[in-house]
């Protein structure tokens, strides 16, 4: 496994989603992103990328911000080589215990996804979720495109799954409560033009409070498209969620890009 130093860690604060991806009570509260879900999604794209399992040499993923492992599990479920990535050494550990509880053979790698790197290409790397625009600058982000693109086979694929800023807009909900089993977690959200960020206040049965915030960048259809053509991919399709329905910009609840390498940079 890789373990090169994140930027995050050369300053003097972790940043928000160090702490809050790399603490137990996270996957309490995301309980709900299942593995039918991840399943549904894997399908998905393996359908519209026309991406098939049986082919030889085996076809390899790479899954980046891989968190708990939801999507790589699916992937190797349906057959795929895999590899998953992230940052947290907590979900990494989750990720390599559900795998050898399914018995799939899945590489894991500890690498911060500005400066991923590996020694070989990928037939696919995916990018689910809301996993992407977690940093304070825009060149930050271009920098994990660049990484990407670096790592794909020249008639390979990368997929990135953002939010929809046109349909959260359509329906911001600014305070939210809800429990998962005995734990009480209260959602604040914040919405600008280019952010959604929303704080978070778990109380355990105890009576013990944890806060933490979560911040992604919005963007746009048209800054995503521009985004991704700056780093040498052009869009090849765009779908509006895990079942492959055609992209609404009122109705979606998701923007799921789906990307090759233009032909200068193959």
């Amino acid at each position: 496994m890789s373990n090169r130093k994140s930027h995050s860690r050369e300053k003097n604060a972790r940043e928000w989603f160090e702490e809050w991806f790399d603490h137990p009570l996270y996957l309490k509260v995301y309980h709900h992103r299942d593995a039918e879900e991840a399943d549904r999604c894997v399908r998905t794209i393996l359908r519209l990328t026309g991406i098939d399992p049986a082919q030889e040499p085996t076809p390899s993923v790479l899954d980046v911000a891989c968190g708990a492992g939801r999507h790589a599990h699916a992937f190797a479920r349906a057959g795929l080589g895999v590899t998953a990535n992230d940052l947290s050494p907590f979900l990494l550990d989750q990720a390599r215990e559900q795998a050898a509880a399914e018995s799939l053979e899945i590489g894991f790698s500890q690498q911060d996804m500005r400066a991923i790197r590996f020694e070989r290409r990928f037939d696919l790397v995916a990018q689910l979720f809301s996993s992407f625009g977690y940093f304070d600058s825009d060149d930050e982000d271009r920098a994990v495109i660049k990484s990407i693109a670096a790592l794909i086979e020249p008639d390979g694929w990368y997929v990135l799954d953002l939010i929809n800023p046109s349909q959260l807009k359509r329906n911001f909900a600014p305070r939210t409560e809800r429990s998962a089993g005995t734990l009480s977690i209260i959602e604040e959200r914040t919405l600008t033009e280019r952010h959604v960020t929303k704080r978070i206040t778990l109380c355990e049965e105890n009576g013990k409070e944890h806060s933490f915030s979560e911040s992604v960048r919005l963007y746009s259809l048209d800054e995503a498209t521009a985004l991704l053509e700056s780093g040498g991919f052009h869009v090849e399709q765009i779908i509006g969620d895990y079942d492959g329905n055609a992209f609404d910009i009122a109705t979606s609840p998701r923007m799921m890009l789906l990307c090759r390498l233009s032909a200068s940079r193959t």
